[in-house]
């Protein structure tokens, strides 16, 4: 079940803002984590199977106060199905002619180098 949890947090500088989305970020089923409201005091947090009450007792061990404000569930935009098109039977392909002329081979040597002379700086 998705849903959308809300909380209220006192986030008084940029430090403990970080702070609070990262812990809400490694809780368990989270999915997306976002400030929210005009004073960007609020968690927007959205997951499957979070526990609110336990995110927030983290969130109050590892900052301070914080409150849940609104739980609830997300539903799916319903999916417009489009009618089943009719597709047109394939149209039989004319043949194609391919003509091959007989191409002149290369033929390659391998050669292998001679061995070094021994080294006549001894």
């Amino acid at each position: 079940m998705k849903q959308k949890i809300v909380l209220k947090v006192s986030m008084h500088c940029s430090k403990c803002r970080k702070k609070a989305l990262k812990v809400a970020a490694v809780a368990y089923g989270v999915t997306s984590v976002a400030l929210h409201g005009p004073e960007k005091d609020k968690l927007m947090i959205l997951g499957d199977g979070v526990d609110a009450a336990c995110l927030t007792h983290t969130l109050r061990k590892k900052l301070c106060h914080a409150s849940i404000e609104i739980v609830e569930e997300v539903k799916d935009p319903p999916k417009k199905e489009d009618p089943p098109k009719k597709e047109d039977p394939p149209k039989p392909k004319s043949p194609e002619i391919i003509i091959c002329q007989p191409q002149p081979f290369e033929y390659y040597r391998v050669v292998p180098d001679p061995t070094p002379a021994p080294c006549t700086i001894m």
